[in-house]
């Protein structure tokens, strides 16, 4: 034995590399206050240390592995001369004699090919171990390395995969069931092979009783337990999967070496609360758009003539809708949930619609009854549930372009028995309840900004990605209608115009060169409003007068003023059109100019990763600081370069360990934790007058006031501004607008640039989602107003003429102008009828 150990121990691995040993843990993006948006990786593990295992699932792991672990040196020679008793009797391998020292040394430094000298190879590194780590550690770092099926490593994400808890929130029979996974994952699996399972689970309970671990009473009582294990995927606490990827990508280029090992933690600045509230108001959106414009029909039709009738729910068995329903995993199947306790009526229906895909909060279900006012229908997990009258009566059927059929009188207008269709949950003041539904052909994106910072508060790119992954807030680039026209307006605002500034709402035909042929532009309405005050034109949404606007202002004047926003003007189309919004933009690019207006006047940029953490939760990476400047800002800016010189010079981040594993973080390790690396800080610079900032907050201020977005004020809220915007033909839908804490976009279209229907204008399908959101969003916060800079007075003026009213003109009403700009007085002769005849174009 000396002999041997004298031989191998100078041709193995240095043993006390087991200090510094590292587990291959996934990527996790979380919001910013650190609740799981997604986890990117193979293998799911979640390293626990020695004193957050249970007690008694120690003594199930020690039972069923290694009975004498803490009275042997690394080697039970009992256990190595019953394996070879066993390898001479029957010719073969039965029971390999290894500790769970053993084990560790193995599945640290050796590979698992089966021979001799491996095993003598295992004795004495074993042995090594031994005299390095304590008997706790050395079970440590086996509990979290042994793979247990289905993708997990360790015990803690073995309880997760088949439990969806954590270690020590199981019970003795499901601890008993983990611990027989090592020593088959496959053949002993509780989902795969639970006749097996069980029979190894009541093995090691009887072991458990033998060691004085457990009392007889326990044992029967966990023997008789049933099986509970079913398969859970790794379950968000946050749904945030568009802005989840657009972290990893980010990551990707910040940090060197396999992200998805390393155990890596982005904390995104996103609000978890306004992320849900994205998440909800925008899919619950597209469903009330959805259903205005018809049925199209169920997924599928069973045959189910041969299939045993089922009988109609009642009381207890009716499945209610979930009042609050909890992420889930996107394109979850029936055959991942437990069917164990389903009769073999319910599987035989199950079987006719498992492969029916589910997204988001929609759930698949098969018809299996109907009557005059309800169905009773099967869902994909088992449950049967009733859905009445009042929640399927919005099917009238779909017609072509966008009309609809007569309204259903009974269920049977709409439904069949053998119809497999959508439900979605909805909680309103009837209590929770199935509503039919149907995935939304339109879509959405919603992106909402914190003015101040630039810092991404939520984000949803489209209905879901599982069913969509396409990032709709940040590649959807859309024309942007009358959303745009505020851009235009501060063009006007910045070369001599006011609000009360008097322009012609009237006909026109343009034929010009940029056009290429006569354009008759017109309104929505098909009304003409004459000479219109700049304010009222904007919150009417009047196309004409942002015509003239920009006429008068200049192409090239306007586009330096969209430079000033930051808006990528290099792709617009530098004629008239581009006043009714005929650039393209994406809805984050639109709520990041938006941001201005709230903010005074201050050019932020979009950012959404706040820091990256390693295993041990030492930063590695952090977001640079905002700096908000005035212009010129010459010293922030050579400060800024001088810091940015110094950056590109330095190193990048040091290579992460890119091991099999990540990281056991052993608290006998004495290392210093790893240099914060923080790029320079980032300008802000105020590129807009502050004065021409708070006009074009007041004007759009009034747009929710008494304009096109007054379904907004129903919020209750004095500090909302915001525009709509809608395109041709109905294409796309917007809202924009904000309170001077938070500035939100939404987009509604579909993908294939196609018309949303007749009167599908941007405050029918786009602002009801912004309400929906910024209500939640907004709740607690207080109303705040903009800051009202020195240089604007409050003028009387005459609404008609523009010009500054008389002593007795009873029609007049306030305006704001710069001091510099505040216009003549009206004349005493024209009673207020109207301006200058210079002033009306």
């Amino acid at each position: 034995m000396a002999g041997s150990y004298l031989y191998l121990a100078p041709q193995l691995p240095d043993a006390i590399g087991i200090r510094e040993v590292e587990y291959q843990t996934p990527l996790r993006i979380y919001s910013s206050d650190e609740k799981l948006m997604a986890e990117y990786g193979e293998k799911r593990r979640e390293p626990v240390t020695f004193d957050h295992l249970p007690p008694l699932f120690v003594q199930a792991v020690l039972a069923a592995e290694d009975e004498r672990f803490f009275r042997h040196a690394g080697v039970d020679v009992k256990g190595l001369a019953r394996a070879a008793v066993e390898l001479i009797r029957y010719r073969e391998i039965r029971s390999g004699g290894s500790t769970i020292t053993m084990q560790v040394a193995r599945n640290f430094f050796l590979d698992r090919e089966q021979r001799f000298l491996r095993k003598f190879n295992e004795i004495v590194l074993a042995m090594q171990i031994e005299h390095i780590l304590t008997k706790e550690q050395i079970l440590e770092l086996y509990l979290n390395k042994i793979y247990l099926g289905h993708r997990s490593y360790g015990a803690q994400a073995a309880a997760k995969v088949y439990y969806g808890k954590d270690i020590g929130e199981l019970t003795l029979p499901q601890w008993a069931m983990i611990a027989g996974l090592p020593k088959a994952p496959s053949a002993y699996n509780p989902i795969t092979n639970p006749e097996r399972a069980v029979q190894r689970r009541n093995w090691i309970l009887g072991r458990m009783h033998e060691t004085g671990a457990i009392t007889e009473e326990q044992m029967e009582q966990a023997r008789r337990a049933p099986v509970t294990a079913r398969y859970h995927t790794s379950r968000p606490e946050v749904e945030g999967a568009y802005v989840a990827e657009m972290a990893r990508l980010a990551v990707a280029d910040i940090i060197p070496g396999d992200l998805y090992t390393q155990g890596l933690r982005v904390i995104t600045t996103v609000d978890s609360k306004r992320q849900e509230a994205a998440v909800r108001a925008l899919r619950e959106g597209l469903h009330e758009y959805d259903e205005r414009h018809g049925y199209r029909g169920p997924l599928a039709e069973v045959d189910t003539g041969a299939l045993p009738k089922l009988a109609w729910p009642q009381g207890d068995d009716a499945e209610a809708a979930p009042e609050d329903e909890a992420p889930q995993p996107e394109l979850a199947r029936p055959e991942e949930e437990d069917q164990e306790s389903l009769s073999n009526d319910v599987v035989a229906w199950l079987d006719t619609f498992k492969d029916q895909p589910a997204y988001g909060p929609l759930r698949t279900a098969i018809v299996t009854e109907i009557r005059e006012d309800a169905a009773a229908v099967l869902l994909g997990d088992g449950k049967q549930a009733v859905v009445a009258w009042k929640d399927i009566s919005w099917a009238r059927p779909a017609l072509r372009k966008g009309y609809v059929g007569k309204k259903p009188k009974q269920v049977a207008d709409v439904l069949k028995v053998g119809n497999v269709i959508y439900l979605r949950p909805v909680d309103d003041k009837s209590g929770a309840h199935w509503r039919l539904a149907q995935l939304p052909q339109a879509q959405s994106a919603l992106v909402s900004l914190d003015p101040e910072t630039g810092a991404l508060q939520a984000l949803q790119g489209g209905y879901s990605f599982a069913a969509s992954n396409f990032n709709r807030a940040m590649q959807g680039q859309r024309q942007a209608g009358s959303v745009f026209k505020p851009f235009v307006y501060t063009a006007a605002l910045e070369n001599g115009f006011t609000p009360a500034t008097i322009i012609n709402d009237a006909p026109v035909v343009y034929d010009s060169s940029e056009l290429g042929k006569a354009w008759r532009p017109k309104g929505s309405s098909g009304r003409f409003y004459g000479p219109t005050r700049m304010r009222e034109a904007l919150y009417r949404s009047l196309n004409l007068v942002s015509i003239r606007i920009l006429r008068q202002v200049g192409i090239q004047q306007t586009m330096e003023t969209l430079k000033e926003f930051g808006l990528p003007y290099d792709r617009f189309q530098r004629d008239l059109s581009l006043a009714l919004g005929s650039g393209s933009l994406t809805p984050l690019e639109l709520a990041t100019a938006y941001a201005m207006f709230a903010n005074g006047g201050y050019r932020v940029t979009p950012w959404y990763i706040d820091r990256i953490e390693d295993r041990d939760g030492h930063v590695l990476w952090r977001a640079p600081e905002v700096l908000r400047c005035d212009l010129p800002c010459a010293d922030e800016r050579a400060r800024i370069a001088t810091e940015e010189a110094a950056w590109e010079q330095r190193e990048q981040l040091p290579t992460l360990l890119e091991r099999e594993e990540v990281s056991l973080g052993d608290s006998n390790r004495d290392e210093q934790p790893p240099e914060t690396l923080q790029p320079p800080p980032v300008l802000a610079p105020r590129t807009l007058d502050p004065e021409v900032a708070w006009l074009m907050n007041s004007m759009l201020q009034d747009v929710i006031k008494r304009g096109t977005g007054r379904q907004a004020s129903s919020l209750g809220r004095k500090d909302l501004a915001g525009k709509t915007g809608t395109t041709n033909n109905h294409v796309d839908a917007w809202f924009s607008g904000y309170a001077p804490s938070l500035v939100t976009t939404v987009w509604v279209g579909l993908d294939t640039p196609t018309s949303l229907g007749w009167g599908e204008y941007g405050g029918r399908a786009a602002l009801p989602i912004w309400i929906s959101y910024m209500g939640k969003a907004l709740e607690g916060v207080p109303e705040t107003a903009l800051r009202q800079p020195p240089g604007i007075v409050s003028v009387r003026i005459d609404p008609k003429s523009g010009l500054v009213a008389r002593s007795g003109n009873s029609n007049a009403i306030f305006e704001y102008f710069r001091e510099d700009e505040v216009p003549e007085q009206e004349s005493p002769y024209n009673g207020g009828s109207g301006g200058a005849p210079e002033q009306i174009f």
